[in-house]
Parts: structure tokens; sequence; C-alpha cells
């Protein structure tokens, strides 16, 4: 009986986990980069996930709003972006990893403020900021 419990206590904690794993693949994005420029619509800086809503002009010059997935708010806090760092009606431009199902979306990597400074925005892994950005 007492193997019984631990088994089922081992499986239910086995299975309580995979969530978690699953929820941190970057399997859903293509592995190389994609630059991107447009303008901020909505920041969201919150846990687990961050999110840069902005307005990018296609090829026929139609606005498309894109979603840019970042790091959570306490990583980013520490790299120094805040609410005023990007906001509302900034012109950005991001360098990130787009959805491989083609929809309008992104895992960040760099973003480039207003101002002109570059952040890495996926997690402050210490990459170094690309010269050609």
């Amino acid at each position: 009986m007492r193997f019984r419990v631990a088994f089922g206590v081992i499986c239910a904690v086995a299975l309580a986990a995979l969530p978690s794993w699953a929820h941190h693949s970057h399997g859903n994005y293509v592995d190389t980069f994609t630059d991107i420029e447009g303008v901020v619509k909505e920041v969201h800086l919150v846990v687990p996930h961050s999110w840069v809503y902005m307005e990018v002009k296609d090829e026929k010059g139609q606005p498309q709003i894109w979603a840019l997935e970042a790091t959570g708010r306490g990583g980013l806090e520490r790299l120094g972006v805040t609410r005023e760092y990007v906001k509302p009606g900034d012109k950005i431009k991001a360098r990130c990893h787009v959805l491989r199902d083609g929809s309008r979306g992104c895992l960040l990597g760099f973003l480039k403020a207003a101002d002109g400074t570059v952040k890495d925005w996926d997690g402050g892994q210490n990459t170094p900021i690309p010269t050609d950005f």
C-alpha cells in the first residue's frame, strides 16, 4: 500500500511539472532574428511575461498590430526598463524571433527605445548588443 501511495505522489508531481517545463519552450518561434519597426500601442510589464503591442506597417503600408513577448517585469526592471522607458506613442525597433505559424507575434530579443538605447528583453542573458542593430 505504501508503494502505491508513493508512486501516486511521484506521478502527480511529475504531471504537475510538465506544463511548467513546456511553458518555457521556445518551440513556437523560429530560430533566426527578424527586425521590425513601429509605434508602441500598449506596454504591459507583468509577470510571468511582459508584452509590448506595436503597430507595424506591412508591405502595402497597412497598419498591423504585433504582440512582442518578453521576460517578466522583475527581469526587465533589473535592466532599467520602467513604465517610462517604452510607452505608447514611442517609435521603436525590435529584433525578435517571429512565430512559426506566421501570425504577428514574436519573442523579443533586443529592443531599441525612442531614446536610441538598446536593451536585451529576453531576460538579461548578458548577450552583447548587436553592432548592426
